[in-house]
Order: structure tokens, then C-alpha cells, then sequence
């Protein structure tokens, strides 16, 4: 299928047949340049309901041993806040 490159202030464009698109008309797009080629895909945002997928990908090791924890310093507090 071809379509035209054009100038869209000091950027290019291209228009994106409808039979084509993988998103909506405001949504993002990454868009990177591999050889001579152009490829563009949809940005997945994470939300919380992604969260147990995204620990589920962490590796076993991850943090196998714990924690590491440091003695809290005892803090000077007066004059907190006051310029």
C-alpha cells in the first residue's frame, strides 16, 4: 500500500490509512528506525491492574538474600521548616 510523506511544520508525516492503524488518533506511538526500514507500535501503559504480571516478571534472585537495612540516625529536627 503507498501513501505520501509531507511536511507538517518542521516535521514529517506520514498519513496512516485507516485500513492500517493500530491505535486511536491521540494515543502514542514509539517509533524507531531499523535499517531503511520505519517501525511504529503502540505504547502500552502500564496500569496497577498490570502490577502482579510485573512482579511475576521479576527473576527468582531478585532480592533473595532481602533486604539491606541501615541504622536510622537520630535526626535534628529543630528548625524544621523555619526560613
Amino acid at each position: 500500500m503507498l501513501t505520501r510523506v509531507f511536511k507538517s511544520g518542521n516535521s514529517l508525516a506520514v498519513r496512516i490509512p485507516k485500513e492500517l492503524a493500530i491505535v486511536e488518533a491521540a494515543q502514542e506511538v514509539e517509533i524507531e528506525q531499523v535499517g531503511n526500514t520505519l517501525v511504529v507500535r503502540a505504547v502500552q501503559k502500564e496500569t496497577l491492574g498490570d502490577l502482579m504480571d510485573i512482579f511475576a516478571s521479576f527473576p527468582k534472585s531478585f532480592m533473595a538474600e532481602g533486604r539491606e537495612f541501615h541504622e536510622q540516625k537520630e535526626r535534628d529536627w529543630n528548625g524544621f521548616g523555619k526560613e
